[in-house]
């Protein structure tokens, strides 16, 4: 039957992709879900390569040496606190709205350093991004499990990474190049959302309560939030490996040119080229996860095991050819990685709960991030070096995959 961007059909079964996705209006739905998503990533790399000159800039301001560092940081802590909230204010308040609102105070507060002159009002400008990031990247990838079923919605998943992997680096360099017009010109770059507001208010309509997906169970609408509990403790485990995850995630692009430094390479355009080459087998990997998706969750294991190998390969370099064939074999299992614990949390929710899990879920990737570096600045104190550190995770990491497998193998037991 002939779907509207309105009225859209039933969610089917997991193993079917969902008719809907040839649908135009569908697809332009994603296109603004893909660039809503990105809108996180503007604000965590675009005014990286600036904060030497804000630095600058506010030298005589106290303690300027760690303001500034955490005007870039405070971002994704702030996400990382407020998405569980996020998702309960989604999942009462309804996706559209909220995603709109969010989309459009992102422009605000996000430009505010264009005419801020104090540091400190200029970091809390910051923090209120992320509060708006929080709301946008929790609707966007709520609206996207709404949308869309099995999988379908599996592969928008995986785009939504690989979109994810390509800003970062176009932002980073576009941050640059902006840069060279004084320190608050990238600033500027906050305020395109207001040109994603006004369609997302006229594409984004809500989409209507989603019908359980689950094989054999009979088609209607699922439970609303108050007639069950919210599941817990089937999604506390995906979101504890999420936060491991996160970690395992971020450690190349964070520390690769620390890693190379020890290495003598300090050349910023040959760092530059070893980072965008790993960030394009981030893009492979999660390009790959798209293709395989009916079949991607049983390779958890082996996907935690790969990133273990290129973690290996990099604490024992030598020389910088190897570190970093090392990072690209890493951010190969990364790229397949994130897509893959995303639609792990998302398959374990209903339409009333995907707010509020999608939040839990966001929140928890996101303090990954956010602790990334301090673990690794904790373990590197503890076993003398960065290099050793990356050593400890790719043996921790391995560990987490050996768990998996086994935790797998075991019998599910016989009911009566």
């Amino acid at each position: 039957m002939a779907t509207t961007d309105t009225d859209l059909p039933a969610a089917p079964a997991p193993t079917a992709a969902a008719p809907t996705a040839s649908v135009p209006g569908l697809r332009l739905k994603a296109v603004l879900l893909m660039a809503g998503s990105c809108l996180p990533i503007l604000g965590a790399v675009l005014i990286a390569p600036v904060l030497p000159r804000i630095q600058d800039h506010f030298a005589a301001t106290p303690g300027a040496e760690a303001l500034v560092p955490v005007a870039l940081t405070i971002p994704a802590l702030a996400l990382a606190l407020l998405a569980p909230f996020a998702g309960v204010l989604i999942d009462r308040l309804g996706r559209h709205r909220l995603l709109v609102g969010a989309t459009v105070a992102y422009a605000f507060v996000g430009t505010a350093p264009l005419w801020l002159d104090s540091l400190g009002a200029i970091v809390a400008s910051r923090a209120l991004v992320g509060v708006a990031e929080a709301v946008i990247m929790t609707c966007c990838t709520t609206l996207i499990g709404d949308y869309w079923s099995g999988r379908t919605r599996d592969r928008y998943l995986a785009l939504q990474t690989i979109c994810a992997a390509v800003s970062a680096t176009a932002f980073f360099a576009i941050g640059g190049a902006v840069g060279s017009a004084g320190w608050r010109a990238p600033f500027w770059a906050y305020a395109v959302s207001l040109l994603l507001a006004p369609l997302m208010a006229t594409v984004l309509r809500p989409a209507p309560k989603a019908v359980a997906d689950a094989p054999g169970e009979p088609a209607g609408p699922v439970d609303t939030a108050a007639e069950r509990p919210f599941p817990w403790r089937r999604l506390a485990p995906t979101c504890g490996l999420t936060l491991f995850g996160a970690v395992v995630f971020y450690t190349v692009p964070v520390e690769t040119s620390y890693l190379l430094d020890d290495l003598g390479v300090t050349a910023p355009a040959a760092i530059g080229a070893a980072t965008a080459l790993a960030s394009a087998a981030t893009v492979a990997g999660a390009a790959g996860f798209a293709r395989f998706t009916g079949r991607a969750q049983r390779f958890l294991p082996h996907v935690l095991a790969l990133c273990a190998a290129g973690f290996a390969v990099m604490a024992v370099a030598d020389r910088a050819p190897l570190l970093v064939a090392g990072a690209v074999v890493n951010c190969l299992g990364t790229g397949v990685l994130l897509p893959l614990l995303l639609t792990r949390a998302m398959a374990l929710l209903d339409h009333a709960d995907r707010g509020r899990g999608t939040g839990l879920w966001t929140a928890a990737f996101f303090l990954g991030e956010f602790f990334c570096p301090l673990v690794l600045l904790a373990a590197s104190a503890l076993v003398g070096g960065l290099a050793a550190a990356v050593g400890v995770l790719a043996a921790a990491t391995a560990l987490v995959a050996l768990g998996i497998h086994l935790k797998d193998r075991r019998p599910v037991p016989a009911t009566a």
